[in-house]
């Protein structure tokens, strides 16, 4: 299915796109200074019981799947992914109304 966007529909997309991106970088940028942080002082209170390895992994999955989304590699999260589901969806509803008639 081939959609012709006008130029302000383009300009929205790149848009949105950008603000995904920002969003990332932001999210990225958090987990390493904060993970930083959290290792210091980890390592400054109690070197001998280490935690800080549990928020840097599951923050890290996180941060994994955010950027598998933004960038468009994970085929679930994708933008085709969704017009699949929701042409699909359309026509469960078309065959469910017809069904009876």
């Amino acid at each position: 299915m081939e959609v012709n966007l006008n130029e302000e529909d383009r300009y929205q997309l790149a848009k949105k796109k950008v603000e995904d991106l920002k969003g990332f970088y932001a999210n990225l940028t958090s987990y390493i200074g904060v993970n930083i942080v959290l290792i210091f002082v980890n390592l400054y209170t109690s070197p001998d019981h280490l935690w800080f390895y549990w928020p840097l992994l599951w923050w890290g999955i996180g941060v994994v799947f955010h950027g598998l989304k933004v960038f468009e590699i994970f085929p679930v999260l994708g933008k085709d992914w969704e017009e699949r589901k929701i042409r699909e969806l359309i026509e469960k509803e078309k065959e469910g109304k017809n069904k009876w008639q």
